[in-house]
């Protein structure tokens, strides 16, 4: 990678923007990035995922999305969507055990990839790595554990609003009238987002066309936005959305 100065520039910035990576040593970066090639997955590309007991993937720019899929029946769950900065199935470089997860290309994606030996080799010379790395997997074992107790305990509208109040960019609101932008989700067709909270296309689109009329979310130019933060924060609440719900069929 070091012979496209420009291409290797970016991917360290993007690292660094990164919770995997950010402030860690630019020499360590450095020497892990000579390790890696480039890669580019096209859009609706649907990954094998044999390839990730090869190699260890980072996305650098576009998103994925992580599926489970029932071969039988065809149903599906989306576990995770993937933007710049993030590793693809980190779970292979703790072991070697086969692990069915399906990625699919959201947009047009580059990304860099390195053999997994490689990268296992890698993390055990930089120890200093492990400060982010487990800290980062601790965090999508979290986003797990919300994902099947929201599954388990919540119904499909508090499960929605959830969603959307976890992809909220924190500490940002256009100053002028208070609307909140979402990450990686902002785009998404409601049978994606169905996907996310284990429902169907037709559930999501009614939820979605109900906050709509109600002021809550807003779409501008194919953008979902938030408008009203605490009326969905409501929904989330199963305890309060079912206290309206009473008060509004009485």
């Amino acid at each position: 990678m070091k012979t496209d100065p420009v291409y290797f520039n970016h991917c360290k910035n993007v690292l660094f923007q990164s919770p995997l990576f950010e402030g860690l040593a630019e020499k360590v970066l450095d020497d892990m990035l000579q390790l890696f090639r480039r890669d580019t997955w096209r859009r609706g590309v649907q990954l094998d995922p044999q390839i990730f007991q090869q190699r260890f993937y980072l996305v650098i720019d576009g998103r994925l999305e992580v599926m489970r899929i029932n071969p039988t029946t065809g149903r599906s769950i989306t576990l995770y969507i993937l933007g710049p900065g993030d590793g693809i199935d980190m779970v292979t470089l703790l072991n070697t055990n086969p692990h069915e997860v399906i990625p699919v290309a959201l947009d047009d994606v580059s990304l860099i990839s390195v053999p997994i030996v490689d990268a296992r080799n890698w993390i055990d010379q930089h120890p200093e790595f492990n400060r982010k790395f487990l800290p980062y997997l601790g965090e999508q074992i979290r986003k797990m554990e919300d994902l099947a107790s929201d599954l388990a305990l919540h119904d499909t509208i508090s499960r929605l609003a959830r969603l959307i109040l976890r992809h909220i960019i924190p500490n940002y609101s256009d100053k002028s009238d208070g609307v909140h932008q979402l990450k990686l989700i902002h785009d998404l067709h409601d049978e994606s987002l169905a996907r996310m909270v284990g429902s169907v296309r037709q559930v999501v689109n009614r939820h979605l066309q109900h906050w709509r009329k109600q002021g809550i979310l807003h779409k501008k130019k194919f953008h979902m936005e938030v408008t009203e933060l605490e009326s969905l924060r409501d929904y989330a609440d199963e305890a309060k959305h079912q206290v309206e719900r009473k008060t509004s069929t009485n």
